[in-house]
């Protein structure tokens, strides 16, 4: 049966240093935290590029969330994909198959991210055995 939750949380990034590749791509560590009843810290790694079009660049990035989902403790993984077409943005989370761990081992879901007034928000649709 498929649950939905909704939630707060804080991202830090911090960019990496150019190792020799092309200067449009950047790499970044995330350090999320989740509020609500995702109640959990992430770590991550993001790469991103711009065009020299304003609105359009492209990122992926995978993040291990750990803590707590409605009061069951384990941890999973998040695969993100987004793409900003002048300003249009598609974004697509998912929780990598298999990734989850203690009481949310057999966890499947996708999550969307919001930003309103520069609080970030999720919303977040899973499933657990």
């Amino acid at each position: 049966m498929q649950q939905q939750t909704t939630g707060t949380f804080d991202v830090k990034m911090s960019p990496q240093s150019d190792d020799g590749g092309a200067a449009a791509i950047a790499r970044m560590v995330l350090d999320k935290q989740f509020h609500g009843a995702l109640d959990a810290h992430s770590d991550g790694q993001m790469l991103a590029y711009s065009t020299e079009t304003p609105g359009s660049a492209g990122y992926v990035a995978i993040e291990k969330v750990t803590g707590t989902l409605e009061g069951r403790n384990g941890s999973f993984a998040l695969q993100h994909s987004g793409i900003m077409n002048r300003g249009q943005p598609q974004l697509s989370l998912q929780v990598i198959p298999d990734s989850g761990s203690g009481e949310l081992s057999g966890l499947s879901g996708t999550m969307n991210i919001r930003i309103e007034d520069g609080q970030h928000y999720y919303d977040f649709g899973y499933s657990l055995p």
